[in-house]
């Protein structure tokens, strides 16, 4: 009977406790030695703008009285750019692909990357409203990565990363961490595509990650951390927790079996 429960108990641990390997974020391969340096190439490629995306677009001019009503928002002659004027105020692409700007109109930038706006509206200005010499200088930004994340993580919800380009990591490092009891090895990504929505599951315990495209997040990405098997048994998350739990089940069954006999 003890030699069972000894078995028993043995097997459980060895299940239910949580590796370091599944916590440790990009391990390398094995054949990788850990002092080497290795460069990673980038695979991420140009954003393209779609539905939905808030743009914000800066022109300046030698004279900026001359270019004033493109600005955000202005207060007392100074331009207040915070995320949630941008929100409010900044260009937003509509169903059809279009933003509203003034004196331009309605300009299409679905399916083009942030410079490439930049150059059309830099174009349409000087062959229709200005001269060369008055040194037009645009700029085009997302106003911000806006991710949400659920799941197995320290602070889910919708976040925003007001900057450029950001990995996933970012985005989870943002969100409060991935906890003990979360899955790395199997970080799903729901990305919205002009055609639909695409899922993709990603290891973010292989250096490999960094190898993927969705290594780096897209405005309206959905993140989803699902959870370690080992949260749903109930076992604990440590070696002490099983084996707590495990002998708290074997002292109740070993009541229950000296209370059967005495009956």
């Amino acid at each position: 009977m003890k030699k069972i429960l000894f078995l028993a108990l043995f097997s459980v641990l060895l299940t239910s406790c949580i590796s370091t390997k599944d916590l440790t974020y990009l391990q390398p391969n094995a054949i990788t030695k850990s002092d080497s340096i290795k460069v990673a190439q980038e695979v991420s490629k140009p954003y393209r703008i779609q539905t939905n995306d808030i743009l914000n677009i800066n022109i300046k001019a030698l004279d900026q009285k001359l270019v004033e009503m493109f600005s955000v928002s202005q207060t007392n002659g100074q331009i207040q750019t915070s995320p949630q004027t941008l929100f409010f105020n900044g260009y937003t692409v509509d169903d059809h692909g279009n933003i509203r700007v003034p004196i331009l109109g309605e300009v299409n930038v679905l399916g083009f990357t942030t410079d490439e706006v930049r150059q059309k509206i830099e174009k349409q200005l000087l062959e229709e409203y200005f001269k060369k010499e008055a040194n037009i200088f645009v700029t085009v930004k997302l106003a911000g990565l806006r991710y949400t994340i659920n799941g197995e993580i320290g602070s889910p919800g919708t976040n925003v990363l007001y900057q450029d380009r950001a990995t996933i990591m970012e985005a989870i490092a943002n969100s409060g961490d991935i906890p003990i009891t979360g899955n790395r090895k199997e970080v799903q990504i729901i990305r919205k595509f002009a055609h639909g929505f695409e899922t993709y599951s990603i290891d973010l315990t292989n250096e490999s990650a960094m190898n993927s495209p969705y290594f780096y997040i897209q405005p309206n990405d959905y993140i989803i951390i699902k959870p370690l098997k080992q949260k749903s048994w109930g076992t604990g998350v440590t070696g002490m927790q099983s084996v707590a739990t495990i002998m708290t089940a074997i002292s109740l069954i070993t009541t229950l079996l000296v209370l059967s006999k005495t009956l």
